[in-house]
């Protein structure tokens, strides 16, 4: 039985605002996952059934027209999974939009899925790709047996195709959480790690290193909850919150959308269903950007945010310092 977590909902987290046009939308294909990861937030897994349609798919399609967005980040669950996700891929690059796809490696080497890491290629998708230690124990704790070998195969794959070089070219990136209730080490010196002990041990090249808290929700939270360490984690993003990273948190510039189309905030609000809000409206859908701007919106917050500004900061791009 999941452990149940304390609301969150309730906050003295500082208010914000858009203070820029959205130029990023994170779209979420589904929950069905090849996977069951501890840290996830999403709680993505093989049972779940939740997916975008192609009618969905379409709406998102159509926002890409207007030109606002510049990128396209593509989320689950495993992403590829979603049996339109290569035509949304195909779409979106016809419109020179970046894509970028989160990518758990592992489902490059699923039964049908053999040749996604050459279409993701040949479209010059950008992967962000999980890999939360280089140590093989740590990995397979957190994602499950046999998940760092399987890992490996795949990066090395991915630099064949020509990921992860210096000059530039395919962009690979790879994606830390940490193992349990803690803040990320240095961006900057874990990459350093990384570099040397994949290079060195299995001559793997990738782009950039992102470091991403842990969110004290769905899956993570209930392990907390059941361990007796959702108070202690908490206290420690809130004691650990820079003013500084306010100004630059995901939120200000991107929007979530989760499978059914609906808009909100972030990735993290989604899955706590605090859908975006805008004077005037109700609940929002991808329909309303075709002609909504979001400038100046307010912000939906909750005590989770406190992890995004913990520290170095946190986002889908890694640490905001």
């Amino acid at each position: 039985m999941r452990a149940t977590l304390p609301l969150l909902a309730v906050t003295d987290f500082p208010p914000i605002r858009r203070t820029r046009p959205a130029d990023t939308l994170q779209v979420n294909l589904g929950y069905t996952c090849n996977q069951s990861c501890v840290h996830c937030h999403v709680n993505a897994g093989p049972t779940r059934t939740e997916q975008m349609t192609r009618e969905t798919v379409d709406q998102v399609i159509a926002v890409l027209r207007t030109g606002r967005i510049k990128t396209l980040d593509l989320t689950g669950g495993a992403p590829e999974m979603n049996q339109h996700f290569r035509y949304l891929v195909e779409q979106a690059r016809a419109l020179d939009v970046t894509v970028i796809d989160r990518c758990n490696l592992t489902i490059l080497e699923e039964p049908g899925y053999e040749t996604l890491a050459q279409f993701l290629a040949d479209h010059q998708v950008q992967i962000v790709a999980s890999l939360p230690c280089y140590l093989e124990d740590n990995v397979d704790k957190q994602r499950g047996k046999g998940v760092f070998q399987t890992s490996i195969r795949v990066l090395q794959k991915l630099n064949a195709l020509g990921y992860g070089n210096a000059t530039g070219g395919l962009q690979l990136h790879l994606v830390f959480n940490p193992q349990g209730p803690a803040l990320p080490p240095s961006q900057h010196v874990l990459k350093a790690d990384y570099d040397r002990f994949l290079g060195e041990r299995f001559g793997i090249r990738f782009n950039q290193m992102f470091t991403i808290t842990n969110m004290p929700i769905q899956r993570f939270g209930s392990t907390l909850v059941s361990k007796g360490q959702f108070g202690s984690y908490m206290q420690l993003l809130r004691s650990s919150h820079q003013d500084a990273n306010l100004d630059h948190v995901m939120c200000r510039s991107l929007i979530s959308v989760d499978w059914r189309g609906y808009l909100y905030d972030c990735d993290f609000n989604q899955m706590l269903g605090l859908p975006l809000k805008q004077h005037g409206k109700g609940r929002m859908h991808l329909s309303h950007l075709l002609d909504t701007q979001l400038e100046g919106n307010q912000i939906v917050i909750a005590d989770h945010c406190w992890g995004c500004t913990a520290g170095a900061g946190s986002s889908c791009g890694g640490a905001l310092a």
